[in-house]
């Protein structure tokens, strides 16, 4: 050990921490795990000469092994992403494309939001589901064999969901699953994800409605909606499950956990949460300065949805700013206090944030528009897919052709103060010909702008102020750390 630490320097450097680290899978059982044979096949019948690999962080620990075993079969050189710029269930195509990756290998949970840049392979983990006690654990929630249940999943149990579907379906007539589907011609998987085209969400030759979202896909009964069925989720606690149920918040959902081998149903606690989202709505109707940030660079038409979402922002006399800064954390934010709310463009399960900690709101695009948009109401329908807020998408309502003019005010809910919807309004101005009523610029209708807010701070961070500063001559700094610098000397 250097001398330039003093005791209480070394105690806190081996200091123990308690870390939950995942051992190595055994070299015999990663091939079951990893299905590196049919990665190899998926890599070889296409000539890739490099393959990203992209792993979650609980299993990079497998990493180095697995990227050994397909260049050792395949020949084809491959590259390790790991700590994705954003969240790990979705494609980090940029990455990807930094090493020059000719496709992608996408390892554990994904959200099968669509990427359309490179080739990309879904391996799913294959965790491990007790199947009988699963069925057991639906017939306790379900005594009724008539009832109309859908079945949803996380992805890393779909190599099980056909062997609890042969258990349960001769008892209960009206059980509908899920299967997992993918938008776009260059998304394989290990034949558990099929290619769809849009049309095929539309209906069935019976005239049988299908879902499509959030990557699954299900049949419902003629004559029947979503809202008719109730929700079987197998797989942990999560932003999946909690995406499903924000969505579909007039089901009933119930769900079971394999780790724990236990079936609950899921309480009405989304009530209250669709209470804050709308509690950050309100919120954002009050916002003159906006924040956009970018939470993905991988699904597709995030570009399109970042112009609507400036359009639709400035169309209601609000300014908004972007930002792309990687994953988020509360001192992030806390850097542009000029901001009043923010709006996250991520995938459906990142998109659904708790600001709770946060010092300003971040609201989801649907949220947005919702305050900014006077065609689009809140209602039941609550959507977490950007896509679905696009022309063209099943969600998309268009701004109104009214939008800029006259001057409807309402009451904020928070402060009570009157509120306008448009801030674009004629003002009594000053003029060179007399106090006539002029249009106020459009540049000017943001008051309170970042620029402003700027200008009133007591502080503004590092300034040059060149000529101002006094040149002093360099001397030794201290040694050690702040808690115990070496010149301090220990307490007796």
């Amino acid at each position: 050990m250097s001398d330039a630490f003093s005791s209480s320097s070394e105690t806190v450097l081996q200091r123990a921490v308690d870390v939950s680290v995942k051992t190595n899978t055994p070299l015999e059982k990663l091939e079951e795990l990893y299905q590196i044979k049919k990665t190899c096949d998926f890599i070889s019948e296409r000539k890739f000469e490099k393959v990203a690999l992209q792993f979650p962080d609980e299993l990079l620990v497998d990493s180095v092994a697995v990227a050994g075993e397909i260049e050792r079969t395949s020949n084809a050189k491959t590259f390790i992403l790991g700590d994705t710029s954003y969240g790990s269930c979705c494609v980090d195509e940029v990455a990807a494309e930094h090493v020059g990756a000719d496709c992608m290998v996408h390892y554990g949970s994904a959200c099968l939001s669509p990427s359309t840049r490179l080739p990309l392979l879904y391996v799913f983990e294959r965790r491990p589901l007790d199947c009988e006690k699963c069925a057991d654990a639906f017939r306790e929630l379900y005594p009724d064999t008539q009832s109309h249940i859908v079945i949803l999943y996380d992805v890393n149990y779909v190599h099980a969901i056909n062997d609890v579907l042969s258990l349960l379906s001769p008892e209960y007539p009206n059980l509908a699953v899920s299967e997992l589907v993918v938008d776009g011609e260059q998304c394989y998987s290990d034949g558990w994800i099929r290619r769809r085209d849009k049309d095929t969400c539309l209906s069935e030759p019976d005239h049988k409605q299908v879902i499509c979202q959030f990557g699954r896909q299900f049949s419902l009964k003629s004559a029947l909606s979503v809202t008719d069925y109730s929700m079987f989720y197998v797989g942990q606690e999560g932003a999946t499950l909690r995406n499903f149920m924000m969505t579909w918040n007039r089901c009933s959902f119930s769900s079971y956990d394999p780790t724990t081998l236990k079936g609950r149903t899921e309480s009405v606690s989304v009530n209250r949460a669709l209470m804050k989202r709308y509690y950050a709505i309100e919120r954002a109707k009050d916002a003159r300065v906006v924040g956009i940030m970018v939470g993905t660079l991988g699904v597709a038409d995030y570009l399109t949805v970042i112009q609507q979402l400036k359009d639709t922002i400035g169309r209601a006399g609000k300014k908004c700013y972007m930002f792309a800064m990687g994953k988020l954390n509360v001192p992030k934010l806390a850097n542009f206090l000029e901001i009043d709310i923010f709006v996250l463009i991520a995938c459906p399960e990142n998109s659904l944030l708790d600001s709770s900690e946060f010092y300003k709101p971040v609201v989801t695009p649907f949220e947005m528009e919702v305050a900014c948009n006077k065609n689009r109401e809140w209602s039941e329908e609550y959507v977490t897919d950007f896509r679905h807020l696009l022309p063209g998408g099943p969600s998309h309502v268009p701004l109104s052709d009214q939008q800029e003019e006259g001057d409807e005010t309402d009451v904020s809910l928070i402060t009570g103060a009157l509120r306008s919807h448009n801030l674009m309004i004629s003002e009594p101005a000053e003029s060179s010909y007399g106090s006539s009523v002029v249009l106020r610029n459009q540049n000017m209708t943001v008051a309170n702008s970042a620029a402003s807010f700027l200008a009133e701070r007591s502080w503004r961070g590092l300034e040059q102020k060149l000529g101002e500063t006094p040149v002093v001559k360099a001397v030794k700094g201290r040694k050690g750390i702040a808690i115990a610098y070496e010149e301090e000397g220990t307490s007796s």
